[in-house]
């Protein structure tokens, strides 16, 4: 017996319409939703993604080496030195996906308004995800020179906060302690084209109640005050996340953010989706679809990198 069949003029939805899933399309439009909404995807530098085909693969990192200068004497000679460049290896460990059903996956498809919207959800949760285990653990990698109760390379004198004593942050005081850790990277040398700093929600906040009401200090057209935006800070550019880690410092008797700041430099980040594709639901009529994102990520220059200690005052 002859199955159904489709009307004249009537749109063709099945799997050989023109309409059909394009694993490379969604791909490509996740990907592009990620980097562009994500405090990781400013921060870190992504020059040694390659080529990442499964979760276990190993990028190999070349670090710059040290040349050593000497004191010249003349009639003395030179001495020639063979510079040996130390590799790091970055481990792509990580990895998050999605997945879903769909009663006709070509209807959607042929939909575009509807494939950006799942694009742009499946982005901003994979956003959320990544963002939260990136900025949940690379704190602890930051030079020790650049974290504590005695920060600072050269002069040991800045205090960003320790277990039991976090920097109490108020709208007087939060312009100081920024400051303070660009100083921090000042003493390591850090370059200052490049420095970003990500702040808590309610840490933003003190600021904008601070004297940045004043345009001239963010060097913005127009003060944060009146447009909630916030610029850049003493050579920082200024982001906002809810995706820190935040500690219930029983000593202090107060929630503490772990707050990092730092140098592009400092942090590699490598992803890829490696997988996307439709299947046929064995459970009902209509199509599954899924996604695999893999990932990994490394402070290679901990000296870039710092980790201020700070509660609501």
């Amino acid at each position: 017996m002859a199955g159904p069949t489709r009307a004249a003029g009537a749109p063709n939805y099945s799997s050989s319409g023109t309409a059909g899933f394009i694993p490379e399309i969604w791909s490509g439009k996740l990907v592009e939703k990620l980097y562009a909404s994500t405090c990781f995807g400013e921060i870190a530098n992504t020059d040694y993604e390659g080529e990442i085909k499964n979760k276990g693969d190993t990028v190999q990192i070349r670090t710059v080496p040290s040349i050593t200068i000497k004191d010249y004497e003349i009639g003395g000679g030179l001495t020639y030195e063979k510079p040996t460049s130390d590799k790091v290896e970055l481990q792509i460990d990580k990895a998050k996906y999605f997945a879903f059903e769909v009663n006709d996956i070509d209807r959607y498809q042929a939909d575009i308004k509807l494939m950006d919207e799942f694009s742009d959800d499946g982005g901003e949760q994979m956003k959320i995800a990544i963002d939260t285990d990136i900025l949940s653990r690379h704190y602890v990698d930051a030079a020790a020179e650049n974290a504590g109760a005695t920060a600072g390379a050269k002069s040991a004198s800045y205090n960003l906060g320790a277990a039991g004593a976090p920097i109490a942050i108020t709208k007087e005081n939060v312009l100081d302690v920024l400051v303070d850790c660009g100083s921090v990277l000042d003493e390591q040398n850090v370059p200052e084209t490049g420095r970003w700093v990500i702040l808590p929600a309610w840490m933003s906040g003190m600021l904008k109640k601070s004297d940045l009401k004043d345009a001239s200090i963010m060097g913005d057209a127009q003060s944060v005050f009146r447009n909630g935006k916030l610029g850049t800070l003493d050579r920082f550019t200024v982001y906002i996340s809810n995706n820190m880690s935040i500690v219930d410092d029983a000593t202090a008797a107060k929630k503490a953010t772990n707050i990092m700041f730092g140098h592009k430099k400092a942090l590699t980040f490598a992803s890829q989706m490696t997988q996307m594709e439709t299947l046929p639901n064995p459970q009902d009529f209509g199509k599954l679809v899924r996604g695999l994102n893999v990932y990994g990520s490394k402070v290679i220059d901990p000296k870039a990198m710092g980790h201020l200690y700070a509660a609501r005052g």
